[in-house]
């Protein structure tokens, strides 16, 4: 029986186990009824517990559904070949853009497709789609790219091969690979300091950095896991994304919503039986958006013999509304230290950079 709120979902999938997928334009989904060798669509819709006060869908519950479709295609390309039986586990999430805030009593539709892959990983493009049911107006609300890596049932820590893709043109095969390399190098870039904890502040100024920073901790149980103990990734990232809230909450004391993701990268799995603990601060903020920086660290109590390690980290960038939903200005963060100071400019570093982006792709569209 489908839980809840789950609509449709249509699956795609090669029957014969032996023969490579193929990825081309042809493949890519349209429609709720269309499926693909290498694709896949989840629908659902929203309900009032998948958002904020005041309706508005938390960004983490698309993020979830966002990996559990990249997930279930990952994983099932990677067993389309006889060998050893794996799970496909998220690495990486390329940067995320909320284009438009999704609504209670809407439906999300998640379309999963697979576009290239290395020896040992799967990268996953996903699009979401909002459906207003009783107007049938469509809107697409986030693109996204995710990384996978096929881990052995019988060792979760021995990383397998992937089967091939069968490219319907070089050249989708040739920008596959310069996605592959760039994330790869970005990933070994961005690694953070293991020791790095987050420390309360007794008594803070209103908009200094210890003033919202938030932390939540969480005891991982079997309903946040896999069949194979180990907790899945859209789990963690809608955590992320509910202590990111805090923090904008905090902060602006508005509405807030989630505007954008940059790349989330997962250093560590995170076992059934840890202790997590979520930690946020503000890093940045501009006229009208607030970035927020999110580490997740892992403790294994129940295993003595490891310490506790950083699983996963990101920048989470918010946005302040109105009840019309109009974006309001953000007040300025006050930073005290010199750590803080330079946290501060490499965020806005980060928010010219991408504004900066933003204008070059605009500038490039074609005029209607």
């Amino acid at each position: 029986m489908a839980p809840p709120g789950l609509i449709h979902s249509s699956l795609g999938h090669s029957e014969t186990g032996e023969t490579p997928q193929r990825v081309g334009s042809g493949d890519t989904m349209s429609g709720e009824e269309t499926a693909s060798p290498s694709g896949i669509q989840i629908s659902r819709i929203m309900r009032p517990d998948d958002a904020n006060i005041a309706g508005n869908v938390h960004g983490g519950t698309i993020l979830k559904m966002i990996e559990e479709a990249g997930a279930i295609i990952s994983t099932r390309h990677c067993n389309s070949q006889k060998g050893e039986t794996c799970v496909a586990a998220l690495a990486r999430v390329e940067r995320t853009d909320f284009l438009s805030p999704m609504s209670i009593g809407e439906v999300a539709h998640v379309s999963a497709e697979i576009t290239y892959t290395s020896k040992h990983s799967v990268e996953v493009q996903v699009t979401v789609m909002s459906e207003n049911i009783l107007t049938g107006a469509r809107r697409v609300t986030n693109k996204a790219a995710l990384w996978y890596v096929p881990l052995s049932l019988k060792n979760v820590d021995k990383v397998l091969e992937v089967p091939p893709l069968v490219y319907t043109r070089k050249e989708q095969e040739e920008e596959g690979r310069k996605r592959y390399e760039a994330q790869k190098l970005e990933r070994m870039e961005t690694k953070w300091k293991n020791e790095e904890v987050l420390q309360p502040s007794l008594n803070p100024e209103p908009y200094t950095v210890s003033y919202s920073q938030s932390t939540l901790i969480h005891l991982v149980g079997p309903s946040d896991c896999t069949l194979h103990g180990f907790v899945h990734g859209g789990v963690t990232m809608k955590l992320m994304d509910e202590v990111a809230g805090i923090v904008a909450a905090r902060h602006c004391k508005t509405n807030i919503v989630t505007a954008s993701v940059d790349a989330i990268n997962f250093h560590g799995k995170i076992r059934k039986g840890c202790v997590i603990t979520i930690s946020g601060r503000m890093t940045f903020t501009s006229n009208k958006s607030m970035e927020i920086e999110v580490l997740v660290d892992a403790d294994p109590i129940a295993l003595h013999s490891q310490e506790r390690y950083r699983a996963a980290s990101a920048f989470f960038t918010y946005v302040s509304l109105s009840r019309e939903g109009k974006t309001l200005p953000v007040p300025p963060l006050l930073v005290e230290t010199e750590e803080e100071k330079r946290r501060f400019e490499e965020g806005k570093g980060r928010y010219l950079q991408m504004k900066a982006k933003r204008q070059a792709q605009m500038d490039a569209a074609p005029q209607k």
